[in-house]
């Protein structure tokens, strides 16, 4: 079973990126929205005593689609409210399907999380073994109960729009369908941030030791890169000294052997102004790649990190 850094992953349903819960079963006592808020207030969803048979659920189209890896379903502050068991089912229906369809034909929803029992006032991670593509879930509680959160981490997966073979894409942005992989651990703030329009961008520790702080982009597609644009917007004060970027054609790499990869010089280290954007075209690697690795020196912090291309080879590509 695979078990992905939580950290590193994406949450495809925060509804910071667009995720919503469609429809809920019960919600006299939380509404179906706080599901997804993961506010410190205590709220959540949640559903009134169940007098007879059955079970309640919660369905949410992902803001993201993509491959969920791990599902945690927080029950903090529902002690002795909460659910007694919970499984999660996923659903791949591209477009703007009604929940009419949605719902028609329960045997088109596949478990990806089987039925397990949830801990109290805890978050109740869950490792899901598959790699099918969703953009719908619905979470199963039995028999009723309250949820502060529902978070489903993975791999955003590319869309075909974004990845034509004809259009100019940004490779390294979250919503076509990149993520950080890796990276040297001394942040502040998640490095998936930086490839993220909504969020504030990475930030890392002021690094006392020697060395310098990096993050493996693994590209949404296989491509030339063709442009880079390193943005320290709005972080005066906090922008690293140079920044430098490298390159590999790893499609599908272990994180072990992407660390062993035989890198190429994309961007040599470059100094780079705070509070600005550097434009880079005049890249040395003229060859299609995988994953690129940002190289902060020694420390700070990336607003927006972009990179530029036209692909139609998917990460999602079996080849």
């Amino acid at each position: 079973m695979r078990r992905e850094p939580k950290e590193l992953l994406v949450d495809l349903a925060s509804d910071s990126v667009g995720g919503r819960v469609l429809a809920a079963s019960d919600e006299l006592l939380g509404a179906k929205e706080e599901l997804l808020h993961w506010s410190d207030s205590g709220a959540g969803w949640e559903t009134r005593r169940r007098r007879g048979s059955g079970h309640d659920w919660a369905i949410v189209a992902l803001g993201l689609p993509g491959v969920v890896r791990r599902v945690v379903i927080d029950t903090t502050g529902f002690a002795g409210r909460q659910p007694s068991q919970a499984s999660v089912e996923s659903i791949h229906l591209p477009g703007k399907p009604d929940i009419v369809e949605l719902a028609r034909d329960p045997r088109r929803w596949i478990e990806i999380v089987p039925r397990s029992r949830l801990a109290s006032d805890r978050e109740n991670d869950l490792v899901v073994a598959s790699d099918r593509p969703t953009t719908h879930v619905r979470l199963v509680i039995y028999p009723d109960g309250g949820v502060a959160g529902l978070r489903l981490l993975g791999d955003p997966i590319p869309s075909q729009d974004a990845l034509d073979g004809r259009t100019e894409t940004d490779l390294a942005a979250l919503r076509s369908g990149a993520r950080v992989v890796d990276c040297s651990g001394g942040y502040l703030s998640s490095p998936n941030d930086m490839l993220d329009e909504a969020a504030g961008g990475w930030l890392t520790h002021r690094r006392r030791t020697p060395g310098h702080e990096w993050a493996i982009v693994r590209l949404a597609g296989r491509a030339i890169v063709t442009r880079l644009e390193v943005d320290t917007t709005s972080l005066a004060g906090n922008a690293p000294e140079s920044v430098a970027v490298e390159a590999v054609d790893a499609r599908h790499a272990s994180l072990r052997s992407l660390r062993k990869a035989d890198w190429k010089p994309l961007l040599a280290a470059t100094p780079i102004d705070s509070d600005s954007v550097a434009t880079f075209a005049d890249l040395q690697v003229e060859r299609a790649v995988t994953h690129l690795r940002l190289s902060l020196h020694p420390d700070g912090g990336i607003t927006r990190f972009r990179a530029f291309g036209v692909s139609e080879e998917p990460w999602t590509s079996p080849n």
